[in-house]
């Protein structure tokens, strides 16, 4: 029932007309005290139970996170290395918007070369980690120097075999020695 103004010139008599009436509150079906409404869980919830029992990224989040990771890192140093070749460049007689704009085409050029190399280096890593996971059936730190030898292998191919040997031997260590100092933070860092 909706509320009806009443008249400025009501007599006494329409007021024991009125009191069956109430005002509509359109939150009284809402009986949610204000404590539960922001009490959210604390872990993640999961559609199957067996994404629960799993205490790893599904390969899709994998992808996509070192892709990511790679792109936003490799963007980062190339723009650091343009930021310098762009300062290089300038000239005495520039003035200062071709002094930015030197150093904005430098950064930006630089910047999307190495972004794109370690993005598409993270994403070889993640399907070959991923790939290795699901061969493997097992999850350890095997997987990953596996993924790190393999990804500089097949990113150094087309430069000849010495050159995909020496990539992927330095894909393995790094990889190990990423491995490696997750588990010593994991042991020795309270996060």
């Amino acid at each position: 029932m909706a509320y009806q103004p009443r008249a400025p010139n009501h007599s006494s008599g329409s007021d024991e007309n009125e009191s069956n009436r109430r005002l509509y509150n359109p939150y009284q079906d809402l009986r949610l005290p204000a404590k539960t409404l922001y009490n959210l869980p604390t872990s993640p919830e999961f559609l199957f139970q067996e994404e629960a029992i799993a205490q790893r990224r599904s390969w899709g989040e994998n992808l996509t996170y070192y892709t990511g990771i790679g792109y936003l890192a490799g963007a980062s140093v190339g723009a650091a290395k343009g930021l310098g070749t762009g300062v290089k460049s300038i000239e005495r007689t520039d003035t200062l918007k071709l002094k930015i704009n030197r150093i904005l085409n430098g950064s930006g050029h630089a910047g999307r070369q190495v972004g794109n190399r370690c993005g598409v280096l993270g994403l070889m890593f993640a399907g070959l980690e991923s790939g290795m996971v699901a061969f493997r059936e097992t999850d350890d730190s095997i997987n990953s120097v596996v993924a790190g030898l393999g990804t500089g292998v097949l990113y150094k191919a087309a430069a000849g075999p010495r050159s995909a040997v020496v990539a992927g031997a330095i894909g393995g260590v790094v990889a190990g020695l990423a491995v490696t100092g997750k588990q010593v933070l994991k042991r020795y860092v309270p996060i």
